[in-house]
């Protein structure tokens, strides 16, 4: 039921796509800096909305000073920033798996709460080719937390909820975009991901011969 007659699937970038940098990088940076690194990460996930950076509304810099205020990190915005780039490792098995869906005619996307360093990360990468869409929270002006978005971006490819199906690592993600209609993978792990996508794979290949 999961597979049936999926038409499009769009993907979480960091935790699906590519190593979670900005949650690897900011753990890191706490451990370095003798910081709660639970508490860290619950003020980052706070404050890249609070700023409107993730929604193209705020800037680095606020998002970076907000970090400093309420969770005493420390370091130049420069050099922070570079810390969580470099925690964003593109996965090229998981780009084999968009390249054999695309094949197949399924259309493909990139869908996530990210700002303009998705845009940095593909002049570094070169990964948006591979894409027919990318919805990014910083160019839309909303997020995964905002149930409209999932509606908004099922007018915007014509297709009924229940032919999208959605890949993230975030159950609140997961969650919000089922409530929608659409059909989802909760992604732990990639051993249980390529089963489930070897799956997809020939489902995809049947109704498209």
């Amino acid at each position: 039921m999961l597979i049936n007659s999926i038409k499009a699937v769009l993907l979480d970038y960091g935790g699906v796509i590519a190593d979670e940098g900005f949650q690897d990088g900011l753990l890191a940076m706490a451990r370095e800096q003798g910081l709660d690194a639970g508490a860290l990460l619950n003020v980052a996930r706070n404050a890249v909305y609070d700023s409107g950076f993730v929604l193209g509304q705020g800037t680095e810099n606020e998002f970076w000073k907000c970090m400093r205020e309420e969770a005493g990190l420390k370091g130049p915005d420069t050099e922070l920033t570079q810390r969580i780039l470099a925690g964003f490792v593109l996965r090229p098995w998981m780009i084999e798996c968009v390249q054999q869906l695309n094949v197949q005619g399924v259309i493909t996307g990139i869908l996530s709460d990210q700002t303009h360093w998705l845009d940095w990360l593909d002049k570094r990468d070169h990964f948006f080719d591979f894409f027919d869409h990318v919805f990014n929270s910083y160019h839309m002006g909303k997020g995964k937390r905002d149930p409209g978005l999932f509606h908004e971006i099922t007018r915007q490819l014509a297709l009924s909820p229940n032919e999208i199906l959605f890949v993230d690592d975030m159950k609140g993600n997961v969650t919000r975009a089922q409530a929608a209609g659409w059909k989802t993978i909760h992604y732990v792990d990639k051993a249980s991901f390529l089963e489930l996508f070897e799956k997809l794979a020939v489902s995809a290949s049947q109704d498209n011969p």
